[in-house]
């Protein structure tokens, strides 16, 4: 029914630009029997917007995985480097709100570790919307940082470093079966901030998936329920992750190779002194404007990968 539907959205879409486009052939075709200059501006308006909104869908045909067109999980992991780094990872964490709030994606905070001195050690986000997946799957990687520290009495240069996850949202009973005796869940208090209620019932969940020893904890809802829900999703995810790099080498490229997140092994590095610069190491594009990219601005890096990837499948 979700394939079904979303076909459907798809001729829908296609339909409703064909009749647009014969509106316009029309409107041209009286335009130049009868000249009038207001009709010509609102003939060029049209199909400036017409041809923007199929540049979008044309754009669209690079979404060519099985999953690219669900919601994503997505995880930022403070990597080398302490409270420079849990500062980072924080730093990329809300480049990836503003990303989602931009392209009116519903984004929502799944799991948190807040860090020892500011920052955060790792999130767990759901970002929520068409093709989310396959915008955002390229993310995944080291992203490093060079900046003045603010942390440093002598305000040095520091490098940083923090690892992105991007997983596909699995649908529950369809990509994975999870047999319930596989299951270890704990409940514990929850920690950190949350309230008294979090802080004195057991609503944080733990569940180990015993045959492949994958840990996945939640703390972040009030209810035990809810962290139940949330975790068991992140897990399904993760599962799913595991099945796809099994079954083809190609279908890999979902995860990417499991690496440290240090040196040598960035995909893009953000620059903020002793020059300003951002650039992606996958596809040589940079800007030179890194305060507009943490605020959200990443479409320009996003929409560069997705192309290259058309390309190298073409070679």
């Amino acid at each position: 029914m979700r394939q079904i539907a979303g076909y459907k959205h798809t001729v829908e879409t296609w339909r409703g630009l064909d009749g647009k486009a014969a509106d316009l052939a029309e409107l041209i075709g009286l335009a130049q029997e009868a000249p009038d200059p207001k009709l010509e501006t609102e003939i060029s308006s049209e199909v400036a917007e017409l041809a923007s909104r199929l540049e979008a869908l044309e754009f669209q045909l690079v979404f060519k995985g099985e999953h690219d067109d669900r919601n994503a999980i997505l995880a930022v992991h403070a990597g080398a480097g302490g409270t420079e780094s849990q500062d980072w990872a924080d730093m990329l964490m809300r480049m990836y709100l503003r990303w989602a709030e931009r392209w009116g994606y519903r984004a929502e905070v799944l799991e948190m570790s807040p860090g020892e001195e500011a920052g955060i050690k790792s999130v767990l986000l759901e970002v929520g919307g068409d093709y989310a997946y396959g915008y955002l799957r390229g993310e995944h990687g080291v992203h490093r940082l060079v900046r003045l520290s603010p942390f440093d009495a002598d305000h040095a240069r520091h490098t940083s470093f923090a690892l992105v996850e991007v997983l596909p949202e699995a649908e529950e009973d369809v990509d994975v079966t999870i047999d319930p005796k596989d299951l270890h869940i704990d409940v514990f208090r929850s920690s950190g901030p949350g309230g008294q209620h979090m802080q004195k019932t057991s609503t944080a969940v733990r569940i180990t998936h015993q045959p492949s020893g994958l840990v996945v904890t939640c703390q972040s809802q009030r209810s035990q329920h809810q962290n139940k829900e949330l975790a068991m999703k992140v897990l399904q995810a993760r599962l799913l992750e595991r099945e796809l790099v099994r079954k083809s080498q190609e279908r890999a490229r979902l995860k990417g190779e499991r690496i440290e997140a240090g040196w040598g092994n960035q995909i893009r590095s953000y620059v903020l002194h002793p020059y300003k610069m951002v650039k992606d190491h996958r596809t040589g594009f940079q800007t030179g404007n890194p305060a507009a990219v943490l605020e959200g601005e990443l479409d320009d890096f996003i929409n560069a990968y997705l192309r290259s990837q058309v390309g190298e499948a073409g070679a």
